[in-house]
């Protein structure tokens, strides 16, 4: 076996900033994708397997040499999550995989949303798998909160839901897998959280500011245990606010990149 990385969902937001760190410490790096690869000039050192992990099409193919696999795909499914991941480690056990580096949520253990539950079930199956492994827990990205607003913010009253956030930058999650990936197998490692825990209706005000947009924005809070879960901060790790970027960085960011 070589010194060969897969990563999982290699091409989506985290994936792709993992596989960049994996090639800049020059390692090899092979990227699991369902789709062919884009027609653009490989970097040099990056592979390409196509696959399903879901129908497991193409999965042993993609594992076999890989000493260690980031699995950064995921599935807004949760049963899809589970299913996914299920099919990922048996590949994985059977190609003699050294390392499996999984990237989790923060709360996926407190807050009984069916998103949060696939995750704790594909930790459970991590750890259950007799693989060496580090699962990595991290708060909500920036990206995910801007796309929330994105939608919400087309509408003549701006809804957000009335509990607290603690984003962070995908770019810092992707330096600390990247680094797990590179190290040994740790287990369940401590948890990432953003800078600041704050209000998501506050964070719908910055993001209508950096728009230069107008709209009232109220707090929207619905019944049921979910969603007590999320007023009670569930997701949240103030304990952990290692993150460094705030949402505000992220905005400016966004908005210079679009301007290129």
């Amino acid at each position: 076996m070589d010194g060969t990385i897969l990563v999982t969902g290699g091409t989506g937001t985290l994936g792709r900033l993992v596989v960049d760190r994996l090639l800049t410490a020059g390692r090899t790096v092979r990227v699991l994708s369902r789709h062919t690869p884009p027609p653009d000039p490989a970097p040099a050192g990056r592979g390409w397997a196509v696959g399903d992990l879901l129908s497991g099409e193409g999965v042993a193919e993609a594992v076999r040499g890989a000493g260690t696999i980031v699995h950064c795909a995921t599935s807004s499914n949760g049963k899809k999550d589970v299913a996914a991941t299920g099919r990922l480690l048996a590949a994985a056990r059977e190609a003699g995989t050294r390392h499996l580096v999984y990237i989790s949520i923060v709360g996926c253990d407190r807050v009984p949303f069916s998103y949060f539950k696939g995750k704790q079930e594909c930790e459970r199956l991590v750890e259950n798998s007799r693989l060496p492994y580090t699962i990595l827990r991290a708060t909500q990205f920036h990206d995910f909160v801007r796309a929330i607003f994105d939608g919400t913010s087309k509408l003549p009253l701006m809804l957000a839901p009335a509990f607290s956030y603690q984003t962070i930058s995908a770019a810092e999650v992707a330096d600390r897998l990247a680094a797990l990936a590179l190290g040994g197998p740790s287990g369940r490692v401590t948890d990432m959280g953003g800078p600041q825990v704050r209000e998501a209706t506050e964070l719908a005000r910055v993001y209508l500011r950096a728009q230069g947009r107008s709209r009232k924005v109220v707090g929207l809070r619905l019944p049921g245990r979910t969603f007590r879960a999320f007023r009670e901060g569930g997701h949240l790790t103030a304990s952990h606010a290692v993150g460094r970027g705030t949402f505000e960085d992220h905005l400016a960011e966004t908005a210079k990149t679009a301007a290129r």
